[in-house]
């Protein structure tokens, strides 16, 4: 399986070509996904900004 390098990259390249989707994959239906969604109906560049955000930090579960 992939590590965890690879699978961040992923993300975040399908958060700079569609930002709600990068944020779907790590966390789901939730409350991230909703705010990156509002962001790029509104924007897409503040969506990226945001989706590359959630990605890169780190959960404090």
């Amino acid at each position: 399986m992939a590590d965890d390098n690879t699978v961040t990259l992923v993300r975040l390249i399908l958060a700079i070509i569609l930002p709600p989707l990068g944020v779907f994959l790590k966390h789901g239906l939730k409350l991230e996904f909703w705010i990156c969604l509002i962001l790029s109906f509104f924007a897409y560049l503040p969506g990226i900004i945001y989706a590359v955000w959630v990605i890169i930090k780190k959960d404090d579960d």
